[in-house]
């Protein structure tokens, strides 16, 4: 695999996420927060994500929506170039979604998103628009003894530099009233419920994001910075009371063990490293959610 591909990966789960919240979510608000750490870098991010399913016939929903992510940028020390222009970076996607009933155990989902990754200085170029797709089969059985959801599919995130679609897996079981385990890409963990509207929640998962830099960077080594993107390795608890069967609050504390912030080129190689310290990851909202 060629050097280039290597971050690709990381975003590939990280358009897996997103993936699976988008069929997931209706209505979610969330403030994500890095502190600074030893690299003197600090970011801060703001989700917005509101989904709309409109009913076509019997066990068939068009999914129609859209995603909203500012992500402030700060830099506390000193870097070889300005690095005004990365202090705001926005990415936003439209959604557009076809469920339906595809026999008497299994739903088909898929899922398409145009996206607008960029600090947006020049208003909308060309670079700033990727696209997602997902195709995939959701097996839910929510009421038996020990409720299960399962999730198989394909997704193509087109940030990731790999020319063909990847592997999309998820698996929910609740084993217990009080317990309950996720096995998947980019996110595996472990519940336990005290109740029907009180969870805490242990997990190991992927973050990060690409976004395109419109005006590009000039290195002093003669390297040219035409993106930034950020991938997180994060060991987490999470606290979620629920507020109503479908609302919930939440808050989350971990630590990203693994960090790469990297300005790359147009052919996505790396050509500066911004951050690859860890440092502490929090994260609190509320989301309107059909499981």
């Amino acid at each position: 695999m060629k050097n280039r591909y290597l971050p690709g990966l990381a975003l590939w789960f990280l358009g897996t996420l997103i993936c699976l919240a988008q069929s997931a979510d209706i209505l979610r608000v969330e403030f994500t927060r890095l502190p600074k750490n030893s690299s003197d870098i600090q970011v801060s991010r703001w989700r917005f994500l509101i989904n709309l399913p409109v009913p076509l016939g019997a066990d068939q929903y068009l999914i129609t929506g859209a995603e909203y992510n500012q992500i402030d940028f700060d830099n506390f020390g000193d870097l070889p170039f300005d690095s005004s222009e990365l202090q705001i970076l926005r990415v936003i996607d439209l959604n557009l979604g076809y469920v339906f009933q595809w026999n008497e155990n299994w739903r088909f989902v898929g899922i398409m998103t145009p996206r607008l990754a960029s600090n947006f200085v020049e208003g909308v170029e060309g670079d700033d628009l990727k696209l997602n797709m997902t195709a995939s089969l959701l097996k839910d059985h929510p009421d038996g003894e020990k409720p299960f959801r399962l999730v198989l599919g394909l997704t193509f995130n087109s940030a990731t530099g790999l020319p063909f679609p990847l592997p999309l897996i998820n698996y929910y079981r609740r084993f217990d009233p009080h317990w309950a385990y996720v096995l998947g890409i980019p996110k595996s963990s472990f519940r336990h419920y005290f109740n029907e509207r009180n969870m805490v929640e242990t997990s190991v998962f992927l973050d990060g994001y690409f976004v395109n830099i419109q005006n590009d960077i000039l290195l002093d080594d003669g390297g040219i910075g035409s993106s930034i993107s950020l991938s997180a390795f994060i060991g987490a608890c999470e606290y979620q009371y629920k507020i109503t069967k479908r609302l919930s609050f939440n808050m989350l504390g971990g630590y990203a063990f693994l960090q790469n912030g990297l300005l790359r080129d147009n052919k996505r190689t790396k050509v500066y490293v911004l951050n690859n310290h860890g440092n502490l990851y929090l994260r609190t909202g509320f989301k309107v959610s059909i499981f």
